[in-house]
């Protein structure tokens, strides 16, 4: 199992933006006030409280099927992209919806867990030969939090 947050240098050049530029781009930047709350999709962690945010408009399943989707994401400058093969604590403390699909990028699964139980989620879904790879979603809001791939994938589209 490979998870890569997303890559900073796609928004980098945003946080220099004013706001109205930012809105013309149907994005915000956002103050947390809390933590946890605002979970940083390049990261793969929990902002803290004053951490200056942008809130997104993110194309997080670019595909020619019916499935492909968008929405919010947030993102925090100058963070280290996640690169791992470990469940972040990020995934680990929320409720999340488990999305498999097939490398044509079809919906073979879904499911809904409990983040500490990701790990056998993911085996199972990715153990279908069917399953080209995962996104998993925070349940509630249903933003896109990650996706999971079988090994290390460096151009992952969406």
């Amino acid at each position: 199992m490979h998870i890569l947050g997303l890559d900073p240098a796609r928004f980098d050049s945003w946080f220099d933006l004013d706001d109205a530029a930012l809105a013309a781009r149907g994005a915000r930047r956002v103050i947390a006030d809390s933590s946890p709350g605002y979970p940083d999709r390049v990261s793969l962690a929990d902002a803290k409280v004053g951490d200056e945010l942008l809130l997104v408009p993110f194309a997080h399943h670019v595909t020619e099927s019916p499935y492909r989707a968008s929405g919010p994401v947030f993102v925090r400058r100058g963070v280290r992209q996640y690169d791992g093969d470990q469940i972040p604590d990020l995934l680990r403390s929320r409720q999340l919806s488990v999305r498999a699909y097939s490398a044509a990028g079809d919906l073979v699964t879904a499911d809904i867990c409990d983040g500490r139980a990701l790990d056998e989620l993911v085996a199972t879904q990715l153990a279908d030969p069917a399953v080209g790879y995962i996104h998993v979603h925070f349940a509630k809001p249903g933003c896109f939090a990650c996706r999971i791939d079988r090994q290390s994938v460096r151009s992952v589209p969406g």
